[in-house]
């Protein structure tokens, strides 16, 4: 009898052992183009947004249902029966880990045929594919503004926790930047995002400030905590020196 109960024991605990690596293992990662193919081949597949409500309510990849960590235990009823289905789950970019999560949930309740879309929304919206729009998606939100004197406060006090993105094209950024801003452009901000530190201040400009809050809104898109706007036409009407 206490051979029997030894080995029962025994064997629920590698059961335990192989569920909890199951459960914490890495998942493929597909990217832009190969679920833009999957939508196109009409492939078969349980879309999943695993952002907040608010987020998904705001915009989402058409066809998406949103199932978020929190709230797994009552949306999970939204899975398919199968288990073998294949699911394909995304969030907030390469540094969003809502999705691994959502993913490790759904491994413990039996999926097997799991797939994590890194790139997540803010890159599907940038390259304008097919979303579901909420009737706030066009509202105008209110940017952190950083005038031509502080900014250089933070250039000169030689600080290194914020980064300063001029998100102009390159030619205007070879003709002359803000001392020690990188470059990338509006138009692939979100794709290249991930050289962005979260744990940093993240100062976005351009001329105007047209581009800037387009870059701004990806940012907040992307769930980065402390962002900044500046306009290079202040900065260069307050004498400021432009670095070429």
């Amino acid at each position: 009898m206490k051979l029997h109960r030894s080995i029962t024991g025994f064997f629920l605990m590698i059961l335990l052992i192989l569920a909890a690596q199951a459960a914490s293992a890495d998942y493929k990662v597909i990217d832009t183009t190969q679920l833009k193919a999957m939508f196109d081949d009409k492939k078969n597949f349980t879309l999943i947004d695993a952002r907040t409500k608010e987020e998904y309510n705001e915009a989402h990849i058409v066809k998406a249902i949103n199932v978020t960590e929190k709230g797994f235990e009552t949306q999970a009823s939204q899975l398919p029966v199968d288990k073998s289905a294949l699911l394909i789950i995304y969030c907030n970019g390469v540094k969003c880990g809502k999705s691994k999560k959502v993913a490790k949930k759904s491994t413990t309740l039996g999926y097997t045929n799991i797939l994590l879309y890194a790139e997540g929304f803010p890159v599907w919206e940038e390259k304008t594919l097919p979303i579901t729009a909420g009737p706030n998606y066009s509202k105008r939100i209110e940017t952190a503004k950083l005038k031509p004197a502080e900014l250089k406060q933070l250039i000169d006090n030689g600080a290194k926790d914020f980064v300063i993105v001029d998100v102009r094209d390159e030619t205007e950024y070879r003709e002359g930047h803000i001392p020690g801003a990188i470059n990338i452009s509006v138009e692939t901000f979100a794709t290249r995002s991930e050289i962005l530190p979260k744990e940093k201040k993240i100062i976005v400009y351009c001329n105007s400030g047209g581009r800037s809050y387009t870059a701004y809104k990806k940012l907040v898109k992307l769930a980065y905590p402390n962002i900044f706007q500046a306009i290079f036409a202040d900065w260069k009407e307050a004498g400021l020196q432009v670095e070429r």
